[in-house]
């Protein structure tokens, strides 16, 4: 790479001694040596800032707002340095002085090469290989790549023409000018995840049999590809047995595959296929079908939050996260920072930097560096889908313990915070050592508040209680900040009422729900209901709020990379027997929200305990639990016959 400095510099002399030039090179680290490089042949010119296109005062006036110190050295020479470690100012900064034509070369990743309309004069590809760390050796940039690097040259609505230089080893000089004058065929990438496609095609009901998947493959893109060109997919040869003996091995091998992990079902006949309930989840989730499989040998019906998020960190669908060089050592010192401990052998490992990335997310850790700030915006974005996968097993399951730490550790996502953790540390500004400010004016001896309800409370229409309280140690425009974040907080009040068949009537009615009960039930308490019938639990949500216009419905999430709308897990339980009994999801509640659940009482008659969790999906701290006692007596018999004249009316077949 340093050889090609040189060349380099000669291409921008001959080719575009004053127009714009884009340099790509592989990797971040890159962009700093180029650079260096190329200002100190600048150095041997007559007008060393030849490429700086504005005076020197207007110049220092923009570097003494940038942070990066080699991006410092390299704007004075009319040079910028652009890939995703910058910090975002620091891009926006470059991108707009290159644009506007007050630097003459940017040097960047092949990341800049999509999505952003940044044309040049000259285009130098200063090298086609890059470093992969998942297979850890160098490998050649993907031939679109090289093509959208080379489009950036010459912009019709910019320029009349343009210039690209490849830099490659001289073995690789052929191939590029091969492809450069002759189109290359697009091939199809579907094997590598022919069993997902075949998951969602049987989920969806497309496919029911082997027969179906095989003529599925039939009408694909892949097919029309691999009979023109069967080398590519390592079909020996293309008479209809062989082509239909390897599309029936692909089928049967996929097939095996997603029935190894749970996610279909053959049937007895070997043909028939049936998707269950893990092959729903990754067809909803879009998840890899080993992701599922993990899911369901590693979650049992009482996981802790550490093991909970050694099997998010698991998910396959992490297997890209890239794992730098030297960065097994910086992991290294990382984890000696964080909590958890992680396996020591596997610190290069891209799970491994998962698992560190998130624990620094939820300590507020800081990381070593900017690539990793980027890396744990990739990790956030994928864990949702993933958690919300995770909930889906542990409800199918019935493990309501299971189901209820991963909510918590949705809202510890969201939030980066952990779930032990005062909730009150969730408002911005607010850190450990300001916790003792929090103190009940209304109360002799200002009793110290530990929780998100008691504040909003105490708070609820009364700025001046916050004011008072955190006055001394923050500014009035932090207070004016935390002020903003309480009134944005969902308050929402509760009211149960069960509906069914009771003793007294055989007329559907509801009975109302008292509540949270607090220590041992009263006889009154019990709701009489009757023995292995289904009733229905109705929830009125309404939230109680002191604004008067339309309520945001994004969530205040700032240590979330994407905008994530408020919503509720409204879940029933059985606590003495740590079962799940429903689960629903609802959405931003604006006003008021009504939610039913449908559930079976005990088979044998008694007392029962049920638990009500209304599980925010963003906040933590802000969960509500309720107690429904049910005093279970002798089944209806008039209520079963009922249910089971439906039950045979469904069954009858049509005339």
């Amino acid at each position: 790479m340093a050889t090609m400095n040189k060349p380099t510099f000669q291409a921008i002399k001959v080719h575009s001694p004053e127009k714009p030039v884009l340099i790509f090179v592989s990797s971040r680290r890159q962009t700093r040596l180029t650079a260096l490089d190329l200002i100190a042949f600048l150095a041997a010119e007559d007008n060393p800032k030849m490429w700086l296109h504005m005076s020197d005062s207007e110049m220092d006036h923009i570097i003494d707002t940038v942070k990066d110190t080699n991006l410092k050295l390299t704007l004075a020479f009319g040079i910028g340095i652009h890939h995703a470690g910058l910090h975002e100012r620091d891009r926006r900064t470059t991108e707009e002085l290159f644009v506007n034509q007050k630097i003459q070369v940017l040097i960047a990743t092949s990341t800049l090469a999509w999505g952003v309309n940044f044309p040049a004069h000259l285009v130098v590809v200063k090298g086609t290989e890059f470093f992969d760390g998942k297979t850890k050796r160098y490998v050649d940039f993907p031939i679109t790549d090289v093509l959208q690097m080379m489009g950036r040259a010459g912009r019709p609505q910019f320029d009349d023409h343009g210039t690209a230089v490849i830099l490659v080893h001289d073995v690789k000089k052929h191939f590029y000018k091969k492809f450069l004058y002759e189109p290359f065929p697009v091939e199809s990438n579907l094997l590598d995840v022919l069993p997902e496609h075949i998951n969602a095609e049987v989920v969806a009901g497309t496919i029911t049999s082997k027969q179906d998947a095989l003529d599925y493959l039939t009408w694909t893109y892949f097919f029309r590809r691999l009979v023109m060109n069967p080398s590519f997919y390592h079909l020996e040869d293309t008479d209809h047995n062989s082509i239909n003996t390897f599309l029936s091995q692909l089928v049967e091998r996929s097939v095996v595959d997603l029935a190894y992990a749970y996610c279909l079902e053959i049937g007895d006949d070997n043909r028939t296929l049936e998707a269950t309930t893990l092959g729903r989840i990754a067809s909803y989730y879009y998840l890899h079908h080993s992701t599922v499989k993990m899911f369901r040998d590693n979650m049992g019906s009482d996981c802790s939050t550490s093991e909970l998020l050694n099997v998010l960190s698991d998910a396959h669908e992490y297997e890209d996260l890239p794992v730098r060089h030297n960065e097994d050592s910086i992991n290294s010192t990382l984890a000696t920072k964080l909590p958890l401990p992680v396996n020591e052998h596997t610190f290069d490992s891209p799970h491994t930097k998962t698992h560190l990335l998130l624990q620094a997310h939820f300590c507020r850790e800081h990381l070593p560096m900017s690539d990793y700030h980027t890396d744990t915006k990739s990790v956030l974005d994928q864990a949702i889908r993933i958690l919300q996968a995770m909930i889906d097993v542990a409800a199918d399951e019935g493990w309501l313990i299971t189901a209820l730490r991963v909510m918590n550790l949705i809202q510890m996502v969201l939030q980066g915070r952990w779930n032990h953790q005062c909730p009150l540390l969730i408002l911005p500004h607010i850190e450990t050592h300001l916790l003792h400010c929090f103190r009940n004016p209304e109360r002799k001896g200002k009793t110290l508040i530990d929780n998100l309800p008691e504040l909003l409370t105490v708070c609820s229409g009364k700025r001046h209680h916050l004011v008072k309280m955190l006055t001394p140690e923050l500014t009035d425009n932090q207070v004016e900040e935390i002020w903003e974040v309480i009134q944005k907080l969902p308050v929402i009040d509760i009211r149960l009422h069960v509906k069914g068949w009771w003793a007294d009537s055989n007329q559907e009615e509801k009975k109302k729900v008292e509540g949270a009960i607090k220590g041992f039930p009263q006889d009154d308490q019990y709701i009489t209901v009757h023995a292995d019938q289904e009733y229905v639990l109705e929830i009125d949500l309404t939230r109680i709020s002191s604004r008067r216009h339309k309520l945001d419905q994004k969530a205040y999430s700032p240590r979330f990379p994407k905008a994530k709308t408020e919503g509720w897990f409204i879940v029933l339980g059985d606590i003495e027997n740590k079962e799940l009994l429903a689960l629903k999801r609802v959405g931003f509640v604006q006003s008021r929200s009504t939610v039913q659940l449908s559930f079976y009482t005990p088979e044998n008659p008694g007392r029962a305990i049920y638990s009500l969790y209304v599980m925010s999906d963003s906040y933590l701290g802000l969960d509500q639990q309720y107690t429904i006692c049910l005093d279970v007596i002798e089944a209806d018999i008039g209520a079963q016959l009922n249910t089971e004249i439906l039950e045979d009316d469904e069954e009858m077949p049509e005339n």
